[in-house]
């Protein structure tokens, strides 16, 4: 073991860590005053569910022995036999622990970014039953699947260096199909919708950029060059992207807005996090730059043509930037940069990555649909999921918190 990449995988951790909480101010930003309270509560209380049930079976589920490629055993369940002097091989250089604490903290950050598509209208304990049954129906499996040894798609040679697949695109869709399940906020078609504290906003997509290098750099799982690879593409697609959503609504509206550059470095943060170890550093100004508008684009679409209410674009800034970011993975990936890939990108001559990954999109999206509505019938035993008209009226801080953010203010919300 190197205690030079535990240090440095263990700092990583806690970097990853710190974007739960900037997630929550992010999405508490975006919504109204009533509902902040409730949306930064849901990832409130996912750090805790998380945790807990990483330890107790989430890890042995994701890294345990292999079971069809599928889902993993149960030898590690509450860490039982991982010794901390000792390394697994996933990790040579890492303690067991310091693998797991890292892991961990993709299991907590992945369910949040699901609330942000139904903000302001789920009940908050049948949000909390579903976060749990799906980090047991969809992320375990899609972590087997994606890093486990003998997992699906992994063997087929499909790569993803810090979750496209894993963490993006299986949230992103999972949150799709539960806002079309729940229905629109009531009013939403009706009424001028306004963020309520854009300095929130940026805040929270701050701390989301400065834990993103500990989520790109740390998969690396060494204080190595493709660590440093990894941080500089991802500092790179982030900052394109940012400037390209910032010419974007200056072409729209004349001017460029502070939420609209907060969630283009979001976005580019997103695609470029399954090729970061993988890609070269010039491809990442290609990839920053075309998700922004693919980004801008869908959300749109699917608010104004289809009547989606993905409240805060959960699936349009996770799902469809993770599924840029994999297949632009496929296009511009280089086995001398990271020998992990089979074989170098689509645009380098070879189509076999290019291939894989388009497969293995298709099957995190089918994973995630299908386990999400098993998910959500399953919840619908114990509850309803939304709450009531009235209570949606009143906002979910005080029916379902008892608490107001902001007790002074009287004014219409």
């Amino acid at each position: 073991m190197s205690t030079g990449d535990n240090g440095f995988v263990l700092i990583c951790a806690a970097f990853v860590f710190f974007m739960t909480p900037g997630l929550a101010f992010f999405y508490g930003g975006l919504v109204r005053r009533k509902n902040i309270v409730n949306t930064i509560m849901a990832c409130v209380g996912i750090m805790g569910l998380s945790v807990v049930m990483w330890i107790v079976c989430g890890f042995s589920l994701s890294f345990g022995a292999d079971h069809g490629g599928i889902i993993g055993g149960l030898e590690y369940i509450c860490l039982n036999g991982l010794d901390f002097n000792e390394a697994l091989s996933y990790a040579p250089t890492l303690s067991s622990l310091t693998y797991v604490v890292f892991q961990m903290m993709f299991a907590m950050i992945t369910p949040a970014l699901i609330t942000g598509a139904v903000a302001g209208r789920m009940r908050y304990k049948a949000l909390f039953l579903f976060i749990a049954l799906w980090s047991l129906v969809v992320y375990y499996p899609m972590a087997h699947m994606v890093w486990g040894a003998g997992g699906l798609l992994a063997e087929m040679g499909a790569v993803d260096f810090a979750g496209g697949n894993v963490v993006h695109i299986s949230s992103g869709v999972s949150g799709l199909v539960l806002a079309i399940l729940l229905g629109r906020r009531s009013g939403v078609e009706h009424t001028s919708y306004r963020v309520h504290n854009i300095p929130f906003v940026f805040l929270g997509a701050a701390i989301l950029w400065f834990g993103w290098f500990g989520f790109n750099a740390g998969s690396a799982l060494g204080a190595n060059g493709l660590a440093a690879h990894a941080f500089l593409t991802s500092a790179l697609s982030s900052a394109t992207a940012l400037l390209a959503w910032m010419l974007i609504d200056v072409i729209k509206d004349g001017k460029p807005t502070l939420v609209g550059a907060s969630t283009g470095l979001v976005v580019g943060l997103v695609a470029i996090t399954p090729g970061a170890g993988f890609v070269p550093v010039w491809a990442a100004i290609v990839i920053g730059a075309v998700v922004s508008p693919i980004c801008y684009f869908t959300m749109n679409f699917l608010k104004n043509k289809l009547k989606i209410d993905d409240a805060l674009d959960a699936f349009g800034c996770h799902g469809i930037g993770g599924i840029w970011g994999g297949i632009a993975t496929g296009l511009f990936a280089r086995t001398d940069i990271n020998p992990v890939a089979r074989w170098n990108g689509l645009v380098f001559g070879e189509a076999g990555l290019f291939t894989a990954q388009v497969v293995s999109i298709l099957i995190t999206i089918a994973v995630a649909v299908v386990g999400t509505l098993v998910c959500v019938g399953i919840t619908r035993i114990f509850t309803k999921l939304r709450v009531e008209h009235k209570e949606e009226l009143l906002g979910l801080d005080m029916t379902q918190h008892g608490e107001r953010a902001y007790p002074s203010f009287n004014g219409l919300d």
